[in-house]
């Protein structure tokens, strides 16, 4: 199955200054967003095969997106995270099925790696609710100062019979970061963690 696309939405958000510091470096973020028809809305399906398949696309797509907003290479992407606004006639195993058994691979290949989980939340929710998109360092989970999250919203979406799915990439930590843990230049990035 092919997502069936009634919108796509780009964020980029640049973080110049905190607390009146100037950041030595800008910190970007952005995120891509699709709003899909949910081909499951007001009914119980028992397999979801189709919207695993969906998840395969839009992770190469929204992917692709977040990377040009950030004008980075992929392999300069240093956090990542993913999540699912679904409507009213949907469920939360819908946006499990997007975000969970394929999307993932794709934001990988594209970025060149990544050998973390790749954060995420789901949440049911009308036209114009925010929704998080958890973010954490792409190589390894441990590294405290890219635990962080991007709010986004589309303002006439979801409806309800449809997923608003999004995928949002940084070029660097949170802003100011001084909560300790493993620092950027420690990471091995073998098993997700350090």
């Amino acid at each position: 199955m092919s997502a069936r696309i009634r919108k796509l939405v780009t964020i980029l958000e640049e973080a110049r200054e905190e607390m009146g510091r100037t950041l030595p470096v800008p910190v970007r973020r952005a995120a891509a967003v699709a709003v899909i028809e949910n081909p499951f809305a007001g009914r119980y399906v028992e397999d979801l095969a189709e919207l695993v398949a969906v998840g395969e696309e839009l992770g190469h797509v929204l992917t692709e997106r977040a990377v040009a907003a950030l004008g980075v290479p992929g392999p300069s992407v240093q956090s990542y995270g993913k999540a699912a606004l679904v409507g009213e006639d949907g469920e939360l195993e819908h946006a499990a099925a997007i975000l969970h058994p394929k999307l993932g691979s794709p934001v990988r290949a594209l970025l060149g790696g990544g050998a973390a989980l790749i954060p995420s939340s789901k949440k049911r929710g009308g036209p114009g609710t925010p929704f998080d998109v958890p973010l954490g360092h792409k190589d390894a989970a441990f590294v405290r100062s890219h635990f962080d999250g991007m709010e986004v919203r589309v303002a006439d979406a979801p409806r309800a019979g449809e997923i608003a799915v999004a995928v949002a990439l940084t070029d660097g930590g949170r802003p100011l970061p001084r909560v300790g843990g493993l620092a950027v230049g420690e990471i091995k990035g073998i098993d997700g963690l350090r």
